[in-house]
């Protein structure tokens, strides 16, 4: 049987890579109740009340897709919907319950990171968040630059 060529593509890699990091969270978080895409929005409104606008932003997804995944959060009563100081403006809050969840959540997140920390080491790991953070940023110049 001969052996596939592999893939060139930078993409695929990424994206297969990603798939298998974020099982390794997502085996931890299940026992929760979250996956790692809840978990990411609840650290990320952890501290106060976000526009959906920026954290789209920050979680790299457009505002379309946030707000599917919020769904499920906010019906689960984790996290909730209110105005901003513009009535126009729709914020999304930790709830009680959302930082509760998000306790009980941070111990099993850091058993998943540990897990990738120690199968690639200090200088690896460190080098890989430099690697993806440049690329981000070149990639969102270059995005920023077509539209």
């Amino acid at each position: 049987m001969p052996t596939p060529t592999p893939s060139v593509c930078t993409c695929f890699r990424l994206r297969r890579a990603s798939r298998r990091v974020t099982q390794v969270y997502d085996h931890e978080l299940a026992a929760v109740g979250l996956s790692l895409n809840q978990y990411s929005i609840l650290r990320r409104t952890e501290r106060e009340p976000r526009a959906l606008g920026g954290l789209a932003d920050e979680l790299g997804m457009d505002r379309t897709t946030l707000t599917r995944n919020l769904s499920p959060l906010v019906d689960a009563g984790l996290l909730e919907t209110v105005r901003g100081e513009d009535a126009r403006q729709r914020l999304v809050a930790l709830t009680t319950e959302g930082r509760a969840r998000l306790t009980r959540a941070k111990p099993r997140w850091q058993r998943a990171q540990a897990v990738i920390d120690d199968l690639m080491g200090d200088t690896a790991v460190k080098r890989l968040h430099d690697d993806l953070d440049r690329l981000d940023s070149l990639l969102r110049q270059h995005l920023g630059e077509a539209a």
